[in-house]
């Protein structure tokens, strides 16, 4: 097994069989201590928010599968906090897709003349682009396309694909009087025949989730979802 890649929030490694494993760790978007799921830089170290990341990636991707939807998911141990997964094309250098439902994070910073915080959308989706140093910056579909980065039928595959797997997820948190604020997806090409799947996780990490007005933390949600 060989290391390919140390991320914020996990390491990937090689398997021999082809096959990819993910190790999740205990550490968190965010800045000064202060986690955001929309952030590109580590912020903290919560302990236990790997395996809590892992055992709520695992229950969303197994809800997909139920659905079939296509993920690039195989099995998980939450013992040692790893997940093994098919091997997946990136598009580009990578590509976040976002399902908006309420007005907070870069979206509210980025529209703050035009929204109010926590202001309804109807599950508004944007992609951008992977890119650190950029800030990952947004792009719309005519970009995509002119770059090379996905073609006509892709985005609107990836678009609606957004918003089937959002509204799961929101139905499923709904039930557990929780509310879905937003959510980032991750895409790539899984097979030889090249199906567009989810890949990288489903978690806390990923998406904020209100009960009551509060905002739950990764391990408190995966709490809340796991055992309600």
């Amino acid at each position: 097994m060989q290391l390919v890649y140390e991320g914020k929030t996990k390491d990937v490694y090689r398997m021999d069989d082809g096959n990819y494993l993910l190790k999740f760790k205990d550490d968190l978007t965010g800045s000064d201590g202060v986690f955001d799921p929309g952030a590109n830089t580590v912020g903290l170290t919560m302990e236990g928010a790997g395996k809590a990341g892992l055992r709520l990636t695992k229950y969303y991707f197994e809800l997909l599968h139920r659905h079939n939807i296509p993920t690039h998911y195989l099995k998980a141990s939450i013992l040692d906090a790893t997940m093994t997964v098919k091997p997946a094309e990136m598009f580009g250098h990578g590509l976040e897709v976002i399902c908006r439902y309420r007005a907070v994070g870069s979206f509210l910073r980025r529209y703050s003349l035009y929204a109010e915080e926590g202001q309804r959308l109807d599950g508004f989706v944007e992609f951008t682009l992977k890119d650190d140093q950029a800030g990952d910056p947004p792009i719309n579909k005519d970009g995509l396309i002119m770059l090379g980065i996905l073609t006509e039928e892709e985005y609107d595959r990836i678009k609606a694909l957004t918003k089937q797997i959002a509204d799961l997820i929101r139905q499923d948190l709904a039930l557990k009087q929780m509310e879905l604020y937003d959510l980032k997806l991750e895409f790539g090409r899984v097979g030889e025949e090249q199906e567009i799947a989810v890949i990288d996780e489903i978690s806390g990490g990923n998406m904020r989730v209100y009960h009551n007005g509060r905002f739950l933390d990764p391990i408190e949600l995966a709490k809340r979802v796991l055992e309600s």
